[in-house]
């Protein structure tokens, strides 16, 4: 199972705000933390509000490249149904160059609705926008010279798109959340597939992950083309307590203020009590309960490939995130590859 981070580049901290250059400088610090500790991957999400800095991820993920050596470096996600493929594929295929070919993409609809009227999309072609898109970004990724026609862009007529990636095949992952067709398009496309889970049980999503894996298999696509990936709040600290202490009031304040945002209750600790239980979905602990809760959630969904913990946004320090990064890399890795092996 390969492990590794995904941030959106949040510059709040509690009820503190960074200055944008020192939050970004952190950013960096970070994910240089990830590579030199043995991490496999860092994602940065896309978002177009005032306390995110990722709006442009590929930018962020460039200047990555230049201070890191291993760690693969990938959107999470890339809004693609308001974002231009054509540039899209530029920009990582750049980053791809930067980084010597460590660059990956994870393209999705989108769970934030900011960036469709900034770009000025009509929300009522959500999905639409995305197959089309999809299908031009991934024809790119296959042909130097693109013939092309949709209802959203202008056409391609063997139109030749530069740079073209390092690695032979630009790797892209499908992002989703809970909706099937997503799940089944990802399985009749061969692509890996990224879930993005952030409530509930985890082992709920089994159906629907047996649905992609079905759909793929009926598709013509061996089992190992189709990867399963998971998105997930989650946190380590040096015990389960300390996770716990540092972890629970900024998730308590971030999801009890989006709660007043979008109708929800607030937060309660036995709420959050249910979330760290074996079978729910956060993964915050010491790192052998970490590394026990990944391996079982592996279980429950027939086999996960990789998993991603989105820790950045839950009022936690910079030092906090550090730690929690090196106990990653250091002791929750070499623990999940003793069980495996």
């Amino acid at each position: 199972m390969e492990i590794g981070i995904d941030s959106f580049a949040s510059a709040m901290y509690g009820s503190d705000a960074l200055e944008g250059v020192d939050a970004m400088e952190q950013l960096l610090d970070r994910i240089s933390m990830a590579d030199q500790s043995g991490l496999d991957v860092f994602g940065i999400g896309e978002h177009h509000k005032k306390e995110f800095l990722d709006s442009a991820p590929a930018v962020i993920l460039a200047a990555a490249a230049a201070r890191t050596k291993n760690i693969r470096l990938t959107s999470a996600v890339t809004v693609l149904s308001t974002s231009d493929p054509v540039r899209v594929y530029q920009s990582f295929a750049t980053l791809d160059l930067i980084s010597k070919g460590r660059a990956e993409l994870v393209v999705g609809r989108g769970s934030a609705i900011d960036a469709y009227p900034l770009f000025g999309f009509n929300l009522n072609d959500y999905d639409a926008l995305f197959k089309e898109k999809l299908d031009l970004l991934l024809k790119i990724r296959e042909n130097e010279f693109v013939t092309w026609s949709g209802k959203f862009r202008p056409a391609l007529n063997n139109q030749p798109v530069y740079p073209r990636s390092l690695q032979e095949k630009l790797p892209v992952w499908l992002g989703v959340g809970g909706t099937p067709e997503s799940f089944a398009r990802a399985g009749r496309l061969g692509l890996p597939l990224m879930v993005a889970i952030i409530g509930g049980e985890t082992e709920r999503f089994r159906p629907l992950i047996d649905l992609y894996r079905e759909e793929g298999h009926r598709a013509g696509f061996r089992p190992d083309q189709l990867k399963v990936g998971l998105h997930s709040p989650g946190y380590v600290a040096a015990t389960d307590e300390l996770a716990i202490d540092e972890y629970y009031p900024g998730y308590a304040e971030l999801w009890t203020k989006l709660g007043r945002e979008r109708g929800w209750p607030p937060v309660t600790r036995r709420q959050f009590d249910a979330l760290i239980a074996p079978r729910g979905v956060l993964v915050v602990g010491g790192p052998e309960k970490v590394a026990e809760k990944l391996l079982n959630h592996s279980k429950a969904l027939g086999g996960v490939d990789r998993f991603t913990f989105q820790m950045d946004n839950a009022g936690l320090t910079h030092q906090q995130l550090m730690r929690s990064i090196e106990l990653i890399g250091t002791k929750v890795i070499p623990l999940l590859k003793r069980n495996v092996d």
